[in-house]
């Protein structure tokens, strides 16, 4: 069962997972978790507790269920380099993360919807799989055969307001998006902290 960002669960990490504006004003009104205690002190999280909560952070942000997730770290762990950045890696070189960062939607669940009703085409040909691993040269494109859609008349003015990371090169006329190259360097940055998942999986 995949995770999703409701206003109660931003509310209970104090992070905005998706970057919405709706949820945004959410937590500038009511910066406090759910409950009806309103406003009272956290309670101290012990090490387990705070690698628990980044991983669940992570999993919500991504739309990723347990045993994917796990899957993601025994890939990582199998990459030579830094595991934690692996990770971060493998979670952003997703095609439904990569349309979202593209631009093409406004959440990684409305892309991931774009790629499961084959709105979405790699290197020409038609992916349905939210979890496919892009590559650097894959030009991911919106298909010809959807782009009559209601949903993308107007589409540019919307996506010229999202800034693409610089591995994609975004086309927003022809509704494309090339993989320069992998996730790196700042880019890796999340509102979660992969250190302590690693930590979690490894205990």
């Amino acid at each position: 069962m995949r995770l999703r960002i409701t206003a109660k669960r931003v509310r209970r990490e104090g992070l905005n997972l998706d970057g919405r504006e709706k949820m945004a004003r959410i937590l500038e009104k009511r910066p406090y978790g759910p409950g009806v205690h309103g406003p009272t002190s956290r309670n101290r999280q012990t090490d387990y507790g705070k690698q628990l909560r980044e991983k669940q952070r992570a999993k919500l942000v991504f739309g990723v269920a347990e045993k994917q997730f796990r899957n993601y770290f025994e890939k990582a762990t199998k990459i030579k380099g830094d595991t934690a950045e692996s990770l971060v890696r493998l979670l952003e070189s997703r095609l439904d993360n990569a349309v979202f960062r593209a631009g093409f939607a406004k959440t990684r669940a409305a892309a991931r919807q774009l790629v499961s009703h084959a709105h979405v085409d790699v290197n020409g040909k038609k992916v349905t799989v939210a979890s496919y691993q892009v590559k650097p040269g894959e030009v991911i494109t919106i298909r010809n055969t959807k782009r009559e859609k209601k949903l993308w008349k107007g589409f540019a003015e919307q996506a010229a307001k999202t800034e693409p990371p610089s591995w994609l090169a975004v086309d927003l006329k022809d509704l494309s998006a090339k993989v320069t190259s992998l996730p790196a360097g700042e880019e890796l940055k999340q509102v979660f902290e992969p250190q302590l998942i690693i930590e979690f999986y490894s205990r």
